[in-house]
């Protein structure tokens, strides 16, 4: 990766033309720019799929217009201009007005991990008050959004960390229960707490040796939400262990959403202003680096280094505003 000046195209025809205040960093950004992601964009290009900032150029007659405060989703196809950038473009549909207690930093980190984990936890999973929830990587970026919406649900959620700075961090998010799963066997663990029973919901980023044990410590009828595959492998599901366990294994791929049914990230997103506005969520954002810096910000996500997300900011917008 490199910084480069590059000149500012004017916006194509319906795309929104936003000057970036803040670009979060992703996981999958990592797996982009090594080339090992399933959507693999042509080089050179610009990674960043997540930003906050303000319109500058927009279409006649839409909802937006220059000046609006938003937060947006770029590239979602693998085009080459990203949000890791002081200008980018977005479709109207992926752009949202932000209210104006949300600052671009956390605006930039609250878009893709929270929507992930109220479809996740909310559309496929039906979490219920009262349930008991387990969420793996509760200190990182999807993490912690699902540690937090299980909380606003009324649950008790149990989080497994891998060192004891991010079983605090898991603590201070709310999580009733936190584990160091390098030190302590989460599935004993869990059935300890649950007098055997398991979890009613697992919540799995992480994929590998974790999705096979959660196997192991989910409850009658519970639901085990796979959302990525952090750990490098994708597991193998036995149906036999399903069927006589009695339990549900349901893949999240939030991306399909947007397209196939807006009309429910429209709700989402209404519901976690309201959950933000009402402090019962806030994103977890542990790093603001300079747009320089991104190399460096990648590297240390790709290392397990950082807790929460990472946020690039640029000098294009004021991000405190």
């Amino acid at each position: 990766m490199r910084l480069e000046e590059l000149p500012q195209e004017p916006a194509a025809p319906g795309m929104l033309g936003i000057a970036v205040a803040a670009a979060a960093v992703n996981f999958f950004d990592v797996l982009q720019v090594a080339g090992t992601y399933q959507v693999r964009a042509e080089l050179p290009f610009i990674p960043g799929a997540e930003v906050a900032g303000t319109v500058q150029e927009a279409p006649p007659g839409g909802r937006l217009s220059p000046g609006d405060r938003v937060m947006a989703r770029v590239s979602p196809a693998g085009l080459v201009r990203g949000g890791y950038a002081e200008y980018t473009q977005a479709r109207p549909e992926d752009t949202v007005r932000l209210p104006d207690a949300i600052p671009f930093a956390e605006a930039a980190a609250f878009f893709i991990n929270y929507q992930t984990g109220w479809f996740g936890l909310h559309r496929r999973a039906a979490l219920q008050a009262g349930e008991v929830l387990l969420v793996h990587a509760g200190a990182g970026g999807v993490g912690s959004a699902a540690v937090q919406l299980g909380k606003a649900a009324g649950a008790r959620v149990i989080a497994t960390a891998g060192s004891g700075e991010k079983v605090e961090v898991c603590r201070r998010l709310g999580a009733d229960l936190a584990i160091n799963y390098r030190e302590q066997d989460f599935v004993q663990a869990v059935k300890e707490d649950t007098a055997g029973r398991g979890a009613d919901v697992i919540y799995d980023p992480v994929g590998g040796d974790v999705f096979d044990a959660s196997t192991k410590c989910i409850a009658f009828e519970g639901r085990l939400v796979s959302v990525g595959f952090t750990s490098g492998r994708v597991p193998e599901l036995r149906a036999n262990h399903v069927l006589i366990k009695n339990y549900s294994v349901l893949g999240l791929h939030w991306g399909l959403y947007p397209e196939r049914r807006p009309e429910l990230v429209e709700q989402c997103t209404q519901e976690l202003f309201r959950l933000y506005q009402a402090g019962r969520i806030r994103p977890l954002v542990s790093r603001q680096q300079p747009l320089e810096e991104a190399a460096i910000a990648l590297a240390a996500v790709a290392s397990r280094q950082t807790v929460g997300k990472v946020v690039l900011l640029t000098s294009a917008v004021p991000s405190s505003t």
